[in-house]
Formats: C-alpha cells, sequence, structure tokens
C-alpha cells in the first residue's frame, strides 16, 4: 500500500498522451518532470483530463471543476483548485466518491491475526458508516501503515454519523491531493512509456 492509498489499493489512471510541442531546454530534474507533468496535464482533451482526475477522487462534479478550469500555472495552483473542490463538495458528491474507493488489499508480510483483524475492522466500519475507510498515509512508513489502518477505524468507529462523514471528507481530499501531486510528477516522466496522470 503506497503513502497515498486509502485503506485499498492506489488508484490507476489511463494515460495521458504527450502535448504537441513538449517543453525542451531544461535539464532533467524535478521540477522539469513537474513542469512537463503539469503541461501534459493542461493540454489533453477535456474527457481525457477528467478520467485521469477521477482516479484521483471519484466525484465527476470535483473532476469536471478541475478539468474545466486548466491550464494551471503551477503544481500548487492545480492543488489548492482540487482542495477548494474537495471542501464544495455536496453531500451526493461525497456519497460518489466515496463509494468509488475500495477497501485494502493484503499487506505483504503481515502476520494472518493483524489481516484477520483488518478484515473484521473494514466489515464493521462499512457496516456502520456504508462505505469503505479512508485514511491518508502520507507521512507514515510503509511498515506503519497496518498499524495507523487499523487505529485509525478503531479510533473513527466511535464517531456519529455526521462526524464521520466529516474526517472521511477530509481525508479524501488529502488522498486525492496527494494522487494529484504524484499522477502529475508521473506523467511529466520522459522515460515512460506510458505515463500515468
Amino acid at each position: 500500500m503506497s503513502s497515498e492509498s486509502t485503506a485499498g489499493a492506489p488508484k490507476r489512471t489511463p494515460a495521458l498522451p504527450a502535448p504537441a510541442g513538449a517543453i525542451s531546454g531544461r535539464p532533467p530534474g524535478a521540477h522539469a518532470l513537474e513542469d512537463r507533468g503539469l503541461h501534459r496535464f493542461n493540454t489533453v482533451g477535456g474527457g481525457t483530463a477528467e478520467a485521469a482526475l477521477l482516479a484521483c477522487c471519484g466525484s465527476r462534479r470535483w473532476a469536471h471543476r478541475i478539468a474545466a478550469h486548466r491550464p494551471y500555472p503551477t503544481l500548487e495552483a492545480l492543488l489548492a483548485a482540487a482542495d477548494e473542490a474537495s471542501y464544495d463538495l455536496s453531500r451526493a458528491d461525497l456519497d460518489e466518491a466515496l463509494a468509488d474507493e475500495i477497501p485494502a488489499g493484503p499487506h505483504p508480510g503481515a502476520p494472518a491475526a493483524a489481516l484477520t483483524a483488518l478484515r473484521a475492522a473494514h466489515a464493521a466500519y462499512e457496516s456502520s458508516f456504508g462505505h469503505a475507510f479512508v485514511i491518508s498515509l502520507d507521512g507514515f512508513r510503509p511498515e506503519e501503515h497496518l498499524d495507523h489502518v487499523l487505529a485509525g477505524i478503531r479510533s473513527r468507529l466511535g464517531n456519529e454519523r455526521d462526524e464521520e462523514r466529516a474526517v472521511a471528507a477530509d481525508e479524501l481530499r488529502r488522498l486525492a491531493r496527494a494522487r494529484l501531486s504524484r499522477l502529475v510528477a508521473e506523467s511529466g516522466h520522459p522515460d515512460s512509456p506510458s505515463v500515468l496522470v
């Protein structure tokens, strides 16, 4: 499970075609790759951009809004727009986005007892709230993910339904932001034959 995943598997997105007139003249580096990725995101067709955005957050209105406001001058501007669109999700938009999330897959090397506890915790959460548990794992090492997810589910099971919706919405915003950052960065990588965004 990667650091920007939910309690589920990281989402995969469609490949974006390379834009005509690719950016040149800058030495390869993180900033140049980010610029290439942002340029690609800004120049692909609206439907392609929306499909890529839906892999970051499953709300169609969220994806449409971000795609419609292109081009973005910087990654920071794109992330700010993503945050703003996340804060503006209606109840139906949030339901749609949460319905698109999937529970965690296997955690390599985890003891069987821990995996059993995780499955039971996910089942209890979904039974209580009607959607998959979502949590951003940014800042946690992979070996800490399982413990953090289990602790998160257990602590959030005590939330009232409306309180948990607010927590889940914030976690979803953080996930969308992390996914979008990673995908834009990957789309700028010149060596990738099928670049994700």
